[in-house]
């Protein structure tokens, strides 16, 4: 009775084997009949009811079964895995002549490209780099540079302090009274870098960068300050720029004065990015006060100087027309484009 049965299975099953069409259907085969719960499975436990003597020369023939039916599983497999592969192949050829796909590639942030031109330009006037830390002692930020802690100038600028000896820097002039402390005179040194302030709208950030330069020597006049200045708005804005000085107040610096550069966008007829006054404020400036130097150390009957500032975002805003500086931290693949 179980012989009858298990002739049937080897017959079923290697039919069901011959007809299967993908690897997915020769597997269900497999499942059905001789998983673990699969019908020669199934069969081998109805063993328990034949006569001991019977069991052994059964169970050779479920084994012989077995092997018979994995080997013909095998051979279906492979030729199956032939055939789907050579169809796959077939559908997913790739034409050669077609152009590869377009990757978008990085380029330098438009600020460091700003800042990079801004350092070129005065480093052909002799000057060179230095850098600060960015959380600053409240002495170095403003007492060194004439503002003691009951100057009203402490109100031009709401601060970040960390705890009531440092602050984070709100502006890169500290970078001066290091300089003047730790190198030989005379000095001419350029300080970019980020600063902070409580402050934010569409012209204005909470962290925003400035570029800081200082010359000291033995003889330094307004004069050649002035100079200095309006060939940089020339270099950095066009050979057709003006420029203009207007009185003003820095705590560190006496006589003080604003700086600004005919719109290069209307040639100072008036537009919307100069408010119809043909003029942009692009940096303050001034002699060094004797203040300054006397905090650091160096007699101020024997040397002089000038020192200027200017923010990097502004000067990028007012060279390439951008009405919003959260558009430099906003990542947007659209606006960083325009500079690579």
């Amino acid at each position: 009775m179980l012989d009858d049965k298990l002739k049937e299975l080897e017959e079923a099953s290697l039919t069901a084997i011959a007809k299967a069409v993908s690897t997915s259907d020769l597997y269900q085969v497999k499942v059905e009949y001789w998983g673990k719960q699969g019908k020669v499975s199934l069969l081998m436990r109805e063993m328990g009811k034949m006569p001991k003597e019977e069991r052994p020369e059964f169970g050779k023939k479920v084994n012989q079964l077995k092997t018979k039916l994995e080997s013909a599983y095998t051979e279906k497999e492979s030729s199956l895995k032939a055939e789907e592969l050579s169809a796959k192949l077939e559908k997913e050829r790739i034409d050669m002549s077609l152009p590869g796909p377009w990757e978008a590639r990085g380029a330098k942030h438009p600020l460091s490209q700003v800042t990079e031109e801004i350092v070129d330009i005065f480093t052909r006037l002799g000057f060179s780099t230095r850098s600060g830390p960015l959380i600053e002692k409240d002495y170095y930020n403003f007492e060194a540079l004439n503002i003691p802690k009951d100057h009203p100038a402490r109100d031009m600028q709401d601060t970040f302090y960390i705890d009531q000896e440092h602050v984070l820097r709100t502006q890169t002039s500290p970078i001066q009274i290091h300089s003047l402390e730790q190198e030989d005179l005379p000095l001419r040194v350029l300080g970019p870098g980020a600063v902070f302030r409580v402050d934010a709208d569409v012209t204005h950030a909470p962290m925003f960068h400035q570029m800081e330069g200082m010359f000291v020597d033995e003889k330094v006049s307004l004069a050649e300050l002035k100079g200095v200045l309006s060939y940089f708005n020339k270099e950095f804005f066009g050979s057709e720029v003006k420029t203009r000085f207007r009185p003003s107040f820095f705590p560190f610096t006496e006589p003080s004065a604003e700086v600004d550069c005919s719109c290069p966008e209307c040639g100072g007829s008036g537009c919307r990015l100069c408010s119809f006054s043909g003029w942009i404020e692009v940096a303050g400036c001034g002699l060094v006060h004797p203040n300054v130097f006397l905090q650091a150390g160096i007699d101020a009957n024997q040397w002089q100087g000038y020192a200027f500032g200017m923010g990097i975002e502004r000067l990028a805003m007012v060279k390439y027309g951008i009405n919003d500086i959260r558009l430099f931290v906003e990542n947007d693949e659209r606006f960083l484009e325009q500079f690579s």
